[in-house]
């Protein structure tokens, strides 16, 4: 069965997602957590801006996983999918001592009526279960 996921942007990249600029989502740690091992093509993500409302749903396409990431192939990622990540140099520069990663393409993106949600953690990037889902799940 599918996943369900959380994920937080910032407004620049959510509308990028939405209009078709953006057909691949980062996201790059220090340490090996949050989504790590956890998201599967097929998975649903949900699209929150930040300090915002849920407004998009989109699938995973393929997903690609790396661990022990140096910053030399943080400089490879970037040269090979930049285009479809749309990470300013800001962005790569903050991320080149990261050492665990992830990419989800993306498909099946759509704008959904706005959902305001009761999150208050920092978490960019949340797997939903049923207990912990923000009514999401109740909702689609």
């Amino acid at each position: 069965m599918p996943n369900h996921h959380l994920v937080i942007l910032k407004r620049p990249y959510l509308e990028m997602i939405l209009a078709g600029r953006k057909t691949i989502e980062s996201r790059f740690y220090m340490t090996k957590r949050g989504p790590l091992g956890r998201v599967h093509p097929g998975d649903t993500l949900f699209l929150k801006v930040s300090s915002g409302p849920v407004c998009a749903k989109a699938s995973v396409e393929k997903v690609r996983f790396f661990d022990s990431l140096t910053p030399e192939q943080i400089r490879q990622i970037k040269g090979k999918y930049n285009g479809d990540i749309c990470g300013a140099d800001e962005f790569w520069q903050s991320k080149a001592d990261c050492r665990f990663g992830l990419l989800a393409w993306l498909r099946d993106v759509r704008p959904i009526k706005p959902v305001r949600i009761n999150k208050k953690d920092w978490r960019a990037w949340v797997v939903l279960t049923e207990t912990e889902n923000f009514g999401l799940l109740d909702s689609f």
